[in-house]
Protein backbone atom coordinates (compact mmCIF):
# COMPACT_ATOMS: atom_id res chain seq x y z
CA UNK A 1 0.00 0.00 0.00
CA UNK A 2 1.13 3.32 -0.68
CA UNK A 3 -0.17 6.52 1.09
CA UNK A 4 0.82 10.32 0.34
CA UNK A 5 0.03 12.22 3.68
CA UNK A 6 -0.37 16.15 3.29
CA UNK A 7 2.37 16.31 1.46
CA UNK A 8 4.22 19.69 0.58
CA UNK A 9 6.79 20.42 -1.61
CA UNK A 10 8.92 23.98 -2.27
CA UNK A 11 11.49 24.31 -4.83
CA UNK A 12 13.11 27.74 -3.49
CA UNK A 13 10.44 29.95 -2.54
CA UNK A 14 8.35 28.25 -5.12
CA UNK A 15 5.76 25.97 -3.49
CA UNK A 16 4.87 23.29 -5.99
CA UNK A 17 2.56 20.86 -3.97
CA UNK A 18 0.10 21.94 -1.41
CA UNK A 19 -1.15 19.26 1.29
CA UNK A 20 -1.72 16.26 -1.39
CA UNK A 21 -3.40 13.33 0.09
CA UNK A 22 -4.05 10.00 -1.99
CA UNK A 23 -3.93 6.25 -1.28
CA UNK A 24 -3.45 3.59 -3.50
CA UNK A 25 -3.71 0.36 -1.82
CA UNK A 26 -2.37 -3.22 -2.41
CA UNK A 27 -3.07 -4.25 -6.02
CA UNK A 28 -4.70 -1.05 -7.13
CA UNK A 29 -3.49 1.06 -9.97
CA UNK A 30 -3.32 4.61 -9.33
CA UNK A 31 -2.62 7.00 -12.31
CA UNK A 32 -2.04 10.51 -11.43
CA UNK A 33 -2.67 13.00 -14.42
CA UNK A 34 -2.38 17.12 -14.65
CA UNK A 35 -0.72 19.66 -17.25
CA UNK A 36 2.07 20.64 -17.51
CA UNK A 37 3.61 22.11 -14.45
CA UNK A 38 0.58 20.48 -12.09
CA UNK A 39 2.97 18.91 -10.03
CA UNK A 40 3.16 15.40 -11.10
CA UNK A 41 6.39 14.73 -11.95
CA UNK A 42 7.62 16.85 -8.30
CA UNK A 43 5.18 14.12 -6.43
CA UNK A 44 6.58 11.08 -8.07
CA UNK A 45 10.20 12.33 -6.90
CA UNK A 46 9.27 12.93 -3.33
CA UNK A 47 7.83 9.52 -3.19
CA UNK A 48 10.74 7.64 -4.98
CA UNK A 49 13.08 9.25 -2.48
CA UNK A 50 15.05 11.30 -5.35
CA UNK A 51 13.87 15.07 -3.35
CA UNK A 52 13.66 15.28 0.09
CA UNK A 53 10.04 16.00 1.56
CA UNK A 54 9.40 19.90 2.47
CA UNK A 55 6.56 18.22 4.95
CA UNK A 56 4.22 15.70 5.24
CA UNK A 57 5.05 12.28 4.29
CA UNK A 58 4.76 9.38 1.53
CA UNK A 59 4.12 5.95 3.23
CA UNK A 60 5.46 2.59 1.47
CA UNK A 61 3.96 -0.32 3.37
CA UNK A 62 4.00 1.91 6.65
CA UNK A 63 7.47 2.63 5.85
CA UNK A 64 8.05 6.48 5.54
CA UNK A 65 10.15 8.01 2.91
CA UNK A 66 10.63 11.20 5.02
CA UNK A 67 12.27 9.44 7.94
CA UNK A 68 13.53 5.65 6.54
CA UNK A 69 14.21 6.37 2.73
CA UNK A 70 16.63 3.52 2.21
CA UNK A 71 13.87 1.05 3.75
CA UNK A 72 11.11 2.65 2.12
CA UNK A 73 12.91 2.54 -1.10
CA UNK A 74 13.20 -1.38 -0.82
CA UNK A 75 9.78 -1.77 -1.37
CA UNK A 76 9.61 0.52 -4.31
CA UNK A 77 10.34 -0.44 -8.00
CA UNK A 78 10.76 2.16 -10.57
CA UNK A 79 10.32 2.03 -14.34
CA UNK A 80 11.44 5.57 -15.64
CA UNK A 81 10.04 7.49 -18.68
CA UNK A 82 13.03 6.42 -21.18
CA UNK A 83 13.48 3.16 -19.66
CA UNK A 84 16.81 4.63 -18.32
CA UNK A 85 19.14 1.70 -19.46
CA UNK A 86 22.86 2.11 -20.16
CA UNK A 87 23.95 2.17 -23.02
CA UNK A 88 27.28 0.28 -22.33
CA UNK A 89 25.79 -3.01 -20.79
CA UNK A 90 23.43 -5.29 -21.79
CA UNK A 91 20.00 -6.47 -21.55
CA UNK A 92 21.02 -8.85 -19.07
CA UNK A 93 23.20 -6.83 -16.68
CA UNK A 94 20.56 -3.63 -16.74
CA UNK A 95 18.06 -5.76 -15.04
CA UNK A 96 20.56 -7.32 -12.46
CA UNK A 97 22.24 -3.50 -11.93
CA UNK A 98 19.91 -2.66 -8.81
CA UNK A 99 19.64 -6.44 -7.53
CA UNK A 100 23.55 -6.70 -7.70
CA UNK A 101 24.08 -3.12 -5.58
CA UNK A 102 21.98 -4.92 -2.95
CA UNK A 103 22.97 -8.32 -2.54
CA UNK A 104 25.21 -10.87 -3.96
CA UNK A 105 24.38 -12.75 -6.40
CA UNK A 106 25.83 -16.17 -7.82
CA UNK A 107 26.01 -16.42 -12.22
CA UNK A 108 23.61 -19.44 -11.78
CA UNK A 109 20.95 -16.99 -9.74
CA UNK A 110 21.27 -13.83 -11.77
CA UNK A 111 20.75 -16.02 -15.08
CA UNK A 112 18.08 -17.65 -13.44
CA UNK A 113 16.29 -14.09 -12.23
CA UNK A 114 17.14 -12.61 -15.68
CA UNK A 115 15.44 -16.02 -17.89
CA UNK A 116 12.22 -15.43 -15.40
CA UNK A 117 11.70 -11.58 -15.46
CA UNK A 118 12.01 -10.97 -19.30
CA UNK A 119 9.57 -14.20 -19.78
CA UNK A 120 7.43 -11.83 -17.93
CA UNK A 121 7.26 -8.88 -19.93
CA UNK A 122 7.76 -11.12 -23.16
CA UNK A 123 10.94 -10.38 -24.28
CA UNK A 124 12.60 -14.13 -23.98
CA UNK A 125 15.89 -14.32 -25.41
CA UNK A 126 17.27 -10.91 -25.99
CA UNK A 127 19.51 -11.04 -22.59
CA UNK A 128 22.43 -10.80 -24.79
CA UNK A 129 21.20 -7.21 -26.56
CA UNK A 130 21.93 -3.88 -26.88
CA UNK A 131 20.30 -0.94 -25.22
CA UNK A 132 20.78 0.22 -28.84
CA UNK A 133 19.50 -2.89 -30.63
CA UNK A 134 16.05 -2.52 -28.54
CA UNK A 135 12.85 -0.72 -29.51
CA UNK A 136 11.10 2.16 -27.64
CA UNK A 137 8.67 -0.45 -26.44
CA UNK A 138 11.26 -2.95 -25.81
CA UNK A 139 13.16 -0.83 -23.75
CA UNK A 140 10.29 -0.03 -21.35
CA UNK A 141 9.92 -3.50 -21.09
CA UNK A 142 13.58 -4.08 -19.71
CA UNK A 143 13.42 -1.22 -17.49
CA UNK A 144 9.80 -2.89 -15.94
CA UNK A 145 11.70 -6.68 -16.08
CA UNK A 146 14.78 -4.43 -13.89
CA UNK A 147 12.35 -2.93 -11.31
CA UNK A 148 10.84 -6.69 -10.97
CA UNK A 149 13.83 -8.36 -10.21
CA UNK A 150 14.13 -6.27 -6.97
CA UNK A 151 10.58 -7.91 -5.85
CA UNK A 152 8.68 -4.28 -5.11
CA UNK A 153 5.59 -4.25 -3.35
CA UNK A 154 4.90 -0.84 -4.83
CA UNK A 155 5.78 0.08 -8.79
CA UNK A 156 5.76 3.24 -9.80
CA UNK A 157 5.66 4.35 -13.68
CA UNK A 158 7.02 7.54 -15.00
CA UNK A 159 4.88 8.21 -18.63
CA UNK A 160 5.30 4.68 -19.16
CA UNK A 161 3.60 4.95 -22.82
CA UNK A 162 5.21 8.25 -23.54
CA UNK A 163 7.04 8.21 -27.13
CA UNK A 164 5.18 5.17 -28.15
CA UNK A 165 2.78 4.38 -31.10
CA UNK A 166 -0.70 3.95 -30.20
CA UNK A 167 -0.41 0.21 -30.51
CA UNK A 168 2.62 -0.38 -28.59
CA UNK A 169 1.12 1.74 -25.95
CA UNK A 170 -1.49 -0.14 -26.01
CA UNK A 171 0.38 -3.58 -25.46
CA UNK A 172 2.48 -1.60 -22.62
CA UNK A 173 -0.87 -0.92 -20.65
CA UNK A 174 -1.77 -4.70 -21.17
CA UNK A 175 1.48 -5.45 -19.62
CA UNK A 176 1.55 -2.90 -17.14
CA UNK A 177 -2.06 -4.72 -16.22
CA UNK A 178 -0.69 -8.22 -16.35
CA UNK A 179 1.78 -7.51 -14.09
CA UNK A 180 -0.15 -5.98 -11.16
CA UNK A 181 -2.65 -9.39 -12.07
CA UNK A 182 0.28 -11.68 -11.20
CA UNK A 183 2.55 -9.90 -8.14
CA UNK A 184 -0.27 -8.30 -6.67
CA UNK A 185 1.81 -5.02 -6.28
CA UNK A 186 0.36 -1.61 -6.01
CA UNK A 187 0.73 0.80 -9.04
CA UNK A 188 1.40 4.30 -9.16
CA UNK A 189 1.36 5.62 -12.67
CA UNK A 190 1.94 8.73 -13.53
CA UNK A 191 0.84 9.49 -17.24
CA UNK A 192 -0.30 12.47 -19.82
CA UNK A 193 -1.97 9.96 -21.50
CA UNK A 194 -6.05 10.03 -21.45
CA UNK A 195 -6.42 6.74 -23.29
CA UNK A 196 -4.16 5.10 -20.87
CA UNK A 197 -5.38 6.28 -17.71
CA UNK A 198 -8.81 5.17 -18.76
CA UNK A 199 -7.82 1.65 -19.77
CA UNK A 200 -5.34 1.20 -16.40
CA UNK A 201 -6.29 3.03 -13.57
CA UNK A 202 -8.62 1.80 -10.78
CA UNK A 203 -8.88 5.49 -9.63
CA UNK A 204 -7.12 8.76 -11.00
CA UNK A 205 -6.16 11.38 -9.44
CA UNK A 206 -5.70 14.98 -10.99
CA UNK A 207 -2.94 17.56 -9.80
CA UNK A 208 -3.84 21.29 -10.92
CA UNK A 209 -0.92 23.84 -9.75
CA UNK A 210 -0.35 21.46 -7.68
CA UNK A 211 -3.39 20.95 -5.61
CA UNK A 212 -5.12 17.43 -5.91
CA UNK A 213 -8.54 18.93 -7.56
CA UNK A 214 -9.95 15.38 -8.46
CA UNK A 215 -9.74 12.06 -7.24
CA UNK A 216 -12.11 9.31 -8.20
CA UNK A 217 -12.50 6.16 -10.15
CA UNK A 218 -12.20 6.41 -14.17
CA UNK A 219 -15.92 7.12 -15.16
CA UNK A 220 -16.50 9.67 -12.76
CA UNK A 221 -12.93 11.04 -14.43
CA UNK A 222 -15.34 11.47 -17.76
CA UNK A 223 -18.48 12.81 -16.35
CA UNK A 224 -16.50 14.85 -14.14
CA UNK A 225 -16.94 19.11 -14.58
CA UNK A 226 -13.53 20.45 -13.00
CA UNK A 227 -12.01 23.00 -16.02
CA UNK A 228 -8.79 21.52 -16.71
CA UNK A 229 -10.00 18.00 -16.12
CA UNK A 230 -12.77 18.91 -19.25
CA UNK A 231 -9.81 20.90 -21.14
CA UNK A 232 -7.66 17.71 -21.43
CA UNK A 233 -10.49 15.24 -22.40
CA UNK A 234 -11.29 17.30 -25.04
CA UNK A 235 -7.98 17.76 -26.48
CA UNK A 236 -7.44 13.82 -26.08
CA UNK A 237 -10.86 13.33 -28.61
CA UNK A 238 -9.73 16.49 -30.87
CA UNK A 239 -6.17 14.29 -31.02
CA UNK A 240 -8.29 10.88 -31.64
CA UNK A 241 -9.85 12.57 -34.31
Amino acid sequence: MLTVERLNQTYGPKQVLFDVDMAAGEGEILVVMGGSGGGKTTLLKCISGLVPIKSGDVLAEGVSVRTSPVEARAKMGMVFQYAALFDYLNVHDNILFGLRRRRKLSAKEGDRIVSEQLESVGLEGTGNLMPSELSGGMKKRVGLARALAMEPKILLYDEPTSGLDPVTAFAIDGLIKETRDRTKATSFVVSHDVNSALRLADRIAFLHKGKVVFFGSPQEFRTSKVEPILELVQKASAVAL
